[in-house]
């Protein structure tokens, strides 16, 4: 995300004209580092939110797709194969790591999101971006997922590494210190390749699917007049869509990054040699283990992050992103 306050230009006159009335009868509007950063927590927030919530999901998921000859019943046999093997307390394992990374990837994403829709913006013009308006968000979403990925990347591999041996230490702090100790600095971003490879076309389907189901509610539904509980809904609804278009998209890289995480590598072998390995002992069909539990878990995930998201921009008054909807 950029250090200096992004130009306050929409790229339309029209629209600059409008700010500016609305900044002059509510100079305590948030503008500029101050809106992004309320952007940015909002976004934390959400994402922090809902992966912690949905951590009991996630651990089924990641066993399903890192062991499907022991957990081969689906969500619920598995659900009940790990607790009456390791008790209620296992669903929970990685939870630090997974709100604390989420957390930070929230902020990357969301604000990294909005500030960069607004750089295209800038950069394209008001009117060419609105009529090129699918390519922005596609664009916009895959640059600041690139960034959130950068700070997701080592806790995401601390809580895969947990899921995957829960006697490999207690928590965040002594997952993250034992790796870190035994392993170096470069086993976290062992997986950023494939991380990249789930996130960014994830983000990027997440955010221009929800972008263009939204468009196409308000085209039938006033958004000016509608309630704060109709457009939370509307989110919602907007957001399991995009969940489940985003998490059959990104499946395939998602079920390698927990196989390339679960264990280090042998004296000598890359990253590219173990994701073509890897690659080629799932085969198609193994690629997409886990999928049921995981359009449940992303297409929950996602539509709450969106509500929550839009839910606290509101409360913190930042309100004043540039839409390029038709």
């Amino acid at each position: 995300m950029a250090a200096t306050a992004p130009p306050s230009s929409t790229g339309s006159s029209k629209l600059d004209a409008i700010k500016a009335n609305a900044l002059a009868a509510d100079p305590t509007k948030p503008q500029g580092l101050d809106l992004y950063a309320r952007f940015a927590f909002a976004g934390a927030v959400c994402c922090s939110v809902t992966h912690g919530g949905l951590t009991p999901v996630d651990v089924l998921k990641t066993r399903i797709q890192l062991d499907p000859a022991t957990y081969n019943k689906g969500l619920i046999g598995t659900y009940r194969q790990v607790v009456a093997k390791e008790g209620y307390g296992a669903l929970l394992t990685g939870f630090g790591p997974t709100a604390a990374g989420y957390f930070l990837q929230g902020a990357f994403k969301f604000g990294g999101y909005e500030l960069f829709k607004q750089q295209s913006i800038n950069l394209l013009g008001y009117e060419t971006a609105s009529n090129n308006r699918t390519a922005v968000y596609l664009a916009s979403a895959a640059t600041a997922e690139f960034f959130a990925d950068i700070a997701l990347c080592p806790l995401e591999a601390t809580r895969i590494r947990l899921v995957s041996e829960p006697t490999f230490a207690n928590g965040l702090i002594g997952g993250f210190g034992k790796i870190l100790k035994n392993e170096g600095i470069g086993a976290f971003y062992s997986g950023f390749g494939p991380i990249l490879f789930k996130q960014v076309p994830y983000t990027m389907a997440k955010f221009a699917v929800f972008e263009k189901v939204n468009e196409a509610i308000y085209q039938t539904v006033d958004k000016s007049k509608a309630s704060g509980g109709t457009q939370t809904a509307i989110n919602l609804g907007s957001g399991v869509i995009a969940g489940f278009a985003a998490a059959i998209i990104s499946q395939p890289a998602d079920t390698m990054l927990s196989k390339i995480n679960k264990t280090k590598g042998l004296p000598g072998e890359g990253t590219t040699s173990r994701l073509i390995k890897i690659a080629k002992e799932l085969g198609f069909r193994g690629s997409f283990s886990g999928l049921p539990a995981r359009l449940f878990m992303v297409g929950t995930l996602t539509a709450g992050q969106f509500a929550i998201y839009g839910d606290i921009k509101k409360a913190l008054g930042a309100t004043g992103g540039v839409e390029i909807a038709k």
